[in-house]
């Protein structure tokens, strides 16, 4: 059943005297190269915008004016956190994950009271959290990190294009599509692949399992609609 973004956990957090609510979402996390972003925001109690909803759903376009309407807000607190490829590999992605949802958080103006996390508990976690799967297409507050997490790295992939022009960056992101694994076998791993990740490490591998469809579907490309200090 079709639900509509909105406040509705927001609402219940203020109904009991919460007053801070921040939103946090990432981006990356199961891409081949360059790094994971996550992003906080505490939105103003007011916050109104006809067009914001999970990034996955908005067109690039779309996407990108929304962030500059975000950012434009003076009352609406944000932060980002960024973890490399390098810490990536020594880590593995889902500390790295929740290590860049931490700076994140650290780095708002204002401590929040209470966090909306898509998907599962992160933990350790300096305060009160509420788990959301799927969050950013039911609250705007993580839709709105999720805008921001999305742009940000996207803007990275795309500076990181100019840098390493042969294999297509600002093209798919570095998610695992079939341009990417072909450049990937042509050219072999860049400094900002992830090469604790198979395809990163068998690229000929993951490309037959992405042209035999019979194979596993973990192998088939990510299919991204649309596009987006240091680590912590």
């Amino acid at each position: 059943m079709y639900r509509r973004c909105g406040f509705r956990y927001e609402k219940k957090l203020r109904a009991i005297g919460v007053a801070h609510i921040a939103g946090i979402d990432e981006a990356g996390r199961g891409a081949l190269a360059g790094p994971v972003v996550a992003a906080a925001v505490i939105l103003p109690q007011k916050f109104r915008h006809r067009c914001l909803n999970d990034s996955k759903q908005l067109a690039p376009e779309v996407r990108e004016e929304i962030y500059h309407d975000l950012i434009a807000d003076a009352e609406l607190r944000w932060a980002v956190g960024i973890v490399d490829s390098v810490e990536i590999d020594r880590i593995n992605i889902l500390r790295a994950t929740h290590k860049a949802m931490r700076a994140a958080i650290a780095a708002l103006s204002i401590p929040p009271d209470h966090v909306l996390i898509d998907g599962l508990p992160v933990i350790p976690f300096p305060f009160p959290q509420t788990a959301v799967i799927d969050g950013d297409c039911f609250s705007l507050t993580i839709a709105a990190a999720s805008v921001i997490a999305k742009v940000t790295r996207d803007a990275m992939m795309r500076d990181f294009c100019g840098h390493f022009p042969e294999y297509c960056f600002s093209q798919h992101k570095g998610y695992c599509t079939e341009l990417h694994l072909l450049k990937l076998h042509e050219f072999g791993a860049c400094p900002i692949h992830r090469r604790s990740f198979e395809p990163v490490a068998q690229p000929l591998l993951a490309l037959e399992g992405l042209i035999q469809p019979a194979t596993s579907p973990a192998w088939r490309p990510r299919r991204e609609t649309g596009l987006p200090v240091p680590a912590a």
